[in-house]
């Protein structure tokens, strides 16, 4: 069995920054992804706030950042972890797919996942007419009607998004909207887009298929169904980290705590990205925790 300087557990943007890093200090390194490379930019339609590039795909900027480790010959894989224990110095990652890595150190970059709402008949409709993923799912909405629930900045760029496929877009948000001022005034001056703020979701209807969501004013108690073909979800974020919980480094929340330099309190096991305790999240902050991370994990590979 290879043993590598390095594993690091997720292929999005800190998961890949860490893997180029690693690399350029002459680790050995394993990405190891359950999923396709990027994370949650996969989903994204625009990412307009990393730096230097502009407006891109989130799809396409994880294929380059992605071609950018494979340049470097990062070796990849496939793998869902389960578990990691420690041998002395040496970490052994198991996998579901009964696939086991040995490593000097472990970088955790498992990002988060959507959240859910856990109201009446969710669960029903999920993955058929409830989606979390505009990009993904969009298209078949087209000349449709759907709600966006959420106010910050996944919902409002998701639900301008929308707008320009679908035949009307209603946003229903808990508080105000959230997001950057600006995506917030280019939602709001869309013609086919009305926004319900101050609403809670109380469930969705149908029978066969999703025919609608009904909402209660937080501020007057009106209710309200909202008739529509098809709902996207984007309520907030949970960190992918129960694989880890054996470890001792998660918060209340389940996220790793680390410091500022990536370490969690288990020697030579680092956090990055949006599954670690932080102000901010974002692609840009990511691929600092992953550099930070990757440095941090070649100093120590040294000491041991």
């Amino acid at each position: 069995m290879a043993l590598y300087d390095v594993v690091i557990i997720g292929a999005g943007p800190a998961g890949m920054t860490a893997a180029i890093y690693a690399a350029r200090a002459n680790m050995s390194v394993l990405l190891l992804e359950k999923l396709a490379p990027g994370g949650q930019i996969i989903n994204t339609h625009e990412i307009q706030n990393y730096t230097g590039v502009g407006t891109i795909n989130g799809a396409e900027l994880a294929y380059k950042m992605f071609e950018h480790t494979q340049e470097l010959q990062v070796t990849f894989d496939y793998g869902t972890v389960k578990d990691i224990k420690e041998e002395g110095n040496i970490k052994i990652i198991t996998c579901e797919e009964e696939k086991i890595f040995e490593a000097k150190t472990v970088i955790l970059a498992t990002g988060t996942i959507p959240r859910r709402l856990g109201v009446e008949n969710e669960d029903r409709f999920a993955g058929e007419n409830i989606s979390w993923c505009a990009i993904c799912d969009g298209a078949y909405y087209r000349d449709k009607d759907v709600v966006v629930i959420g106010g910050g900045n996944s919902a409002v760029e998701e639900a301008i998004y929308l707008a320009s496929l679908a035949n009307s877009v209603k946003v229903v948000t808990l508080f105000d909207l959230t997001a950057d001022p600006v995506s917030c005034d280019e939602l709001r001056a869309l013609p086919n887009v009305t926004i319900y703020e101050f609403y809670n979701i109380e469930g969705f209807t149908g029978v066969e298929k999703l025919q609608g969501v009904r909402i209660k004013s937080t501020q007057t108690q009106e209710e309200l169904e909202l008739t529509c073909d098809g709902v996207f979800e984007y309520i907030g974020l949970k960190p992918s980290t129960e694989a880890f919980a054996a470890l001792g480094i998660l918060d209340e929340q389940g996220y790793i705590k680390v410091n500022s330099r990536m370490e969690t309190s288990v020697a030579g096991i680092y956090g990055a990205g949006d599954v670690v305790t932080k102000e901010l999240r974002q692609v840009v902050t990511a691929c600092s925790d992953g550099a930070v991370a990757a440095q941090v994990a070649s100093k120590y590979i040294k000491t041991i």
